[in-house]
């Protein structure tokens, strides 16, 4: 079961599963997901974790064997401003599904995680030993689900993957799926919104930061190597790994103006670009580090140039240019 398998992620993941002919089911409450994303063919649960029946029913009336787990408020700044939100959406809906698994005896969960569980990095690049100690209310909800799915390994038996992502990035071949968000905040799809006539210009926070242009560098991984990952991680757990904590990224940083002249190549549009103020929280760096997802997955990404996924997300937006919408 694809919990959140309507979002920008877990539909990618779908898609990935179908093509490798990996019977799903998608369980999404569509508050932020689309359901035009979800191929027709795959059974879809529309509900929300918040109820715990409608979890239940799902597992059981569809015999589920093992979890995927995208469902989550993802906005760093909304979370600074409301906390509840994130640690009910995220923490105890997390709680309801996991209590859930356990009563119907679906002991394996892949979990989708974030490098914000790191909080400011005190080493680039940034491999999984690096200190998890948060600087908001996204990054520690996602922190206590790691724990939460550490305890429930201990006491129950729980087998579970934390995937630690960077950006997610790019879209599918050919422009079928892609990343559509209400509000957008992703860099990528504001600067293609540039490209399309959609916005004026494109704001850059801060050309001040220790970096060699002055502007924050990230580590950009193309939603289907995202995917791929996944299936990698669940193949572990069905193999008998117990837990695996897992960095999914690149290694390789883009600057924010890097990206935004890779953008002007790719699209052939001139992309104006405005300097602002710095924003809080924003590191210069945040790029992963470490060779565990080679070793303990077997994956590395393979669609890692940052042309190509840029490549894929303008074909995504030209053809879709209100979104899904």
């Amino acid at each position: 079961m694809v919990v959140g398998g309507a979002g920008y992620i877990g539909s990618h993941t779908v898609r990935l599963l179908q093509s490798r002919s990996v019977p799903c089911v998608v369980f999404d409450n569509l508050s932020t997901g689309h359901r035009q994303a979800i191929p027709d063919d795959v059974p879809f649960v529309q509900a929300d974790l918040a109820d715990r029946e409608a979890i239940g029913r799902a597992l059981q009336e569809h015999k589920i064997q093992s979890v995927i787990h995208f469902a989550a408020k993802c906005y760093v700044g909304e979370s600074v401003t409301e906390p509840s939100k994130y640690y009910r959406e995220n923490v105890f809906n997390t709680w309801n599904l996991l209590e859930e698994m356990r009563t119907h005896n679906v002991m394996r969960i892949v979990f989708s995680s974030t490098c914000a569980t790191y909080g400011n990095p005190v080493q680039v690049p940034m491999d999984e030993s690096h200190p998890q100690k948060p600087i908001n209310p996204y990054g520690h909800t996602k922190l206590h689900m790691e724990h939460m799915m550490g305890d429930y390994s201990t006491a129950y038996g729980l087998s579970y993957a934390a995937l630690r992502y960077f950006n997610a990035a790019g879209a599918a071949s050919g422009g079928c799926l892609g990343e559509h968000h209400e509000p957008e905040t992703h860099l990528i799809p504001l600067v293609l919104q540039v490209a399309l006539g959609q916005r004026e210009f494109i704001s850059i926070f801060g050309d001040d930061y220790e970096t060699p242009d002055g502007t924050c560098i990230r580590d950009y991984i193309h939603v289907d190597d995202l995917g791929d990952a996944h299936l990698r991680a669940l193949c572990q757990l069905e193999a008998g790994a117990q837990e695996l904590h897992v960095n999914l990224g690149t290694g390789t940083g883009f600057s924010v103006k890097e990206l935004i002249e890779m953008a002007r190549e790719v699209t052939g549009h001139a992309i104006p670009a405005r300097m602002g103020e710095r924003r809080d929280g924003d590191p210069p760096q945040l790029v992963s580090g470490g060779t565990r997802a080679l070793d303990l997955l077997g994956w590395k990404p393979e669609k890692a140039a940052l042309k190509r996924i840029l490549e894929d997300a303008w074909s995504f937006h030209r053809k879709h240019p209100g979104g899904y919408e």
